[in-house]
């Protein structure tokens, strides 16, 4: 499924954004900094990217995720697990990272720092219920169907 993502450089030192492989399911973002920034154990830093971006309507959704080698080699994850930009946001995307890590981390501008993620979504009509339909799992919730 494609659809078209309008996409605002802020700043003309900004690249586009793209696709690494023809199999990649998002795109990196770079961080937008003048000089490194240390991102010391423990603490959190939201991180421009110099990106606005507009969907075309709310069937879709924008998710910022983390990048793998980021949070495995060096303990650097989303500070809110995952970033949502709705259709309707048209502001500077910008990264919460935070340190898990024991060491120090530099970021330096222009560095790969997170992923966007293109998806359509549907929105639900809330419809109440007094009681839910039944399911054999039921109110069995974490960890409850094993390991």
């Amino acid at each position: 499924m494609q659809t078209k993502l309008y996409v605002q450089r802020l700043d003309p030192r900004v690249p586009l954004p793209a696709y690494q492989t023809a199999g990649s399911a998002a795109f990196d973002l770079a961080a937008l900094l003048d000089e490194p920034l240390v991102l010391s154990p423990g603490t959190s830093a939201v991180i421009p990217t110099g990106l606005a971006i507009a969907l075309p309507d709310p069937g879709w959704v924008a998710l910022v995720a983390a990048r793998s080698g980021l949070g495995i080699r060096h303990g650097i994850t989303l500070s809110n697990g995952v970033g949502v930009i709705d259709s309707d946001y048209r502001g500077e995307i910008r990264v919460g990272l935070t340190n898990l890590s024991q060491i120090p981390y530099t970021i330096q501008p222009g560095d790969r720092i997170a992923q966007l993620m293109v998806i359509p979504v549907a929105q639900a009509e809330i419809v109440e219920l007094e009681a839910l339909p039944a399911t054999r799992r039921g109110t069995g919730g974490l960890g409850s169907t094993g390991r």
